[in-house]
């Protein structure tokens, strides 16, 4: 998989401000939105919500990866933002998230959030990865770190 390709620079926020998962969500999907990957802002959140509904997808060690299928995204891709103060994502470990990483896929798209999921978990499994991410400032710095392991 190709990460120069899967993650953009204008789908990227080195400083979040959201306090509450449905902010932290927001602010992803505007900047989603700003980059012409979406149509419609309420219809995909209502899709990602649903997903956080069955089962929250903050995976533990500060990171959630939301995703959701929605016929408003035009292209599978990944929105990652930072946050330096945590967020309460509802985790298995019962810790704040800092690193979230927004699947959006179309909704025509089979198992490609599955595969995006996939490939993003292995990758943050490694400490050293999830360190550079959690000092990370750029879109080099994103890439330079998922292409470590």
């Amino acid at each position: 998989m190709d990460v120069r390709t899967l993650f953009s620079p204008s789908r990227m926020t080195f400083d979040l401000q959201g306090q509450t998962k449905e902010s932290v969500l927001d602010e992803l999907i505007e900047l989603l939105y700003n980059d012409g990957k979406l149509t419609d802002k309420d219809s995909f959140k209502k899709a990602v919500l649903k997903r956080e509904e069955e089962f929250s997808t903050g995976i533990g060690m500060g990171i959630a990866i939301p995703h959701g299928k929605d016929s408003s995204v035009t292209e599978p891709c990944v929105t990652f933002g930072l946050s330096k103060k945590g967020v309460d994502f509802a985790s298995m470990d019962n810790q704040p998230a800092y690193l979230f990483f927004l699947i959006s896929v179309p909704e025509s798209a089979d198992n490609t959030h599955l595969d995006l999921l996939s490939f993003i978990s292995r990758k943050l499994i490694h400490e050293e990865v999830r360190n550079k991410l959690l000092s990370a400032k750029s879109y080099e710095d994103v890439v330079s770190a998922f292409e470590e392991k």
